[in-house]
């Protein structure tokens, strides 16, 4: 019995290093000579970053910027300044805006719930102007109150100077800043989210379809926006969920549509596979099939999960992973039964934190994680390992993080203190040796 373990636990590692390694190489096709390349994907649940490239580096955010546009609309409808059923007047400068767009008439007016579904699904630029107006008295005040917003959300490296998303070289990103929109948006109004899965709305006779494509083709997706202006290339943030796992993810820079949605479904797949090893679920046990995938070959994009049985997967790149169940998550202390029970953690108002607290810190916080591992010695070992390999300028300082869930105990192995190009030219180099590596921007 002893020895069967063993087994399983060496096949948990090389299982869980093979699809670490695959998950990066899956992100290779849209990274490989791409500068306007970025990609996030997090776990909802448990708020964890399970990949990311590029995410602090400024993007221009294209159509995404219409989140931000929605997100005013929806607080304004919960503060009782908007009514669904209420008239918005068309100014000549709404009219005039270029295509994608309603060609909605100066003088006529549209319906609130209207302009958020021309918003939601068309990403119609004359009705975000339209939208702009109506809460801002203009467009240009409009795109103050957004940035307004942004910063108080924690979007610090966001700028918008427009409602729309039509090009401006001063209106920028990041893919954590959409990323952290995207969540707030979810959280924040989760009576209006279903807009953001609309495949099609009919205005006035007409039926207008969505440009995300993935909401209808990926199983389980069910959201968010779609995005293109040439100086970005094509942008998506996308929802999905699978069982009772969510994760939301973005690609930014695509040089097609349909190479973007590629991508975003292999990301995605990688995602919840990644994820899957997390859950608790009798996780050695299922593994009596783990040498099947010792030859592991990436599914098919748009496959769903063939069963509710977990996929086993690392843990952002880790060689040795803890299992993790909302039962051993923290939990108020026993014998106060008779009290009301205090809250659990909610995992996205700890990843807004946390995204939060990571975009205000100063700059020059780069470095690499080589490994999540179930003993804090394993990690020392492993970051140590890796900074030997490395020349001394690039080898930064050990760091080892506790990211422990209840019980489970989890420590990154890390070398920070690096410059954003000496991170990703460590791994570049770690890599070539055959080492998972992930450059990480003063992750917590």
């Amino acid at each position: 019995m002893i020895a069967r373990q063993c087994r399983r636990a060496v096949s948990i590692r090389a299982v869980s290093l093979l699809i670490g390694v695959l998950f990066i190489v899956m992100a290779l096709p849209l990274q490989a000579a791409n500068p306007r390349y970025a990609g996030m994907v997090v776990d909802l649940d448990q708020g964890e970053v399970l990949y990311s490239e590029n995410a602090d580096a400024r993007r221009y955010p294209a159509s995404l910027t219409k989140v931000m546009t929605l997100y005013l609309a929806f607080e304004a409808l919960e503060e009782g300044r908007l009514q669904l059923d209420q008239p918005l007047p068309v100014s000549s400068q709404a009219a005039s805006m270029p295509a994608t767009k309603l060609w909605l008439s100066p003088g006529s007016s549209i319906l609130v719930d209207e302009a958020i579904r021309a918003l939601a699904v068309r990403s119609a630029n004359d009705v975000a102007v339209v939208m702009a107006e109506a809460l801002g008295g203009s467009e240009r005040r409009f795109a103050q109150l957004m940035t307004e917003k942004a910063r108080e959300l924690g979007m610090r490296h966001t700028t918008f100077r427009n409602a729309s998303g039509l090009p401006d070289d001063r209106q920028v990103t990041t893919a954590r800043d959409m990323v952290t929109l995207a969540v707030r948006v979810m959280r924040d109004f989760p009576e209006y989210y279903h807009y953001f899965g609309l495949q099609a709305f009919t205005y006035r006779g007409t039926r207008h379809t969505s440009h995300n494509r993935l909401v209808r083709d990926y199983p389980g997706a069910d959201g968010l926006k779609t995005g293109f202006i040439r100086a970005s290339g094509f942008n998506v943030i996308t929802t999905a969920k699978r069982g009772d796992r969510r994760l939301m993810a973005i690609v930014m820079g695509g040089f097609t549509a349909q190479s973007r949605d590629k991508h975003m479904a292999n990301l995605l797949d990688r995602g919840f596979a990644r994820a899957a090893l997390l859950d608790k679920s009798n996780w050695l046990a299922d593994l009596e099939f783990s040498e099947e995938y010792m030859a592991f070959s990436p599914a098919p994009s748009h496959t769903p999960a063939p069963s509710p049985t977990p996929t086993p997967a690392p843990v952002e790149s880790s060689p040795v992973v803890a299992s993790y169940s909302p039962e051993t998550a923290p939990f108020e202390p026993p014998g106060v039964a008779a009290q009301a029970p205090e809250p659990r953690t909610d995992p996205l108002q700890a990843f807004i934190d946390r995204e939060r607290a990571m975009a205000s810190r100063a700059a020059g916080g780069w470095g690499i994680q080589v490994g999540a591992f179930s003993q804090e010695d394993q990690a020392q070992r492993y970051a140590r390992e890796a900074a030997a390999y490395l020349p001394r300028d690039l080898d930064g300082q050990v760091a080892i993080d506790d990211t422990s869930v209840g019980q489970n105990p989890i420590f990154r192995a890390r070398l920070m203190a690096l410059e954003e190009q000496q991170a990703h030219q460590a791994c570049e180099q770690l890599r070539s040796r055959g080492m998972d590596c992930m450059v990480v921007n003063a992750s917590l």
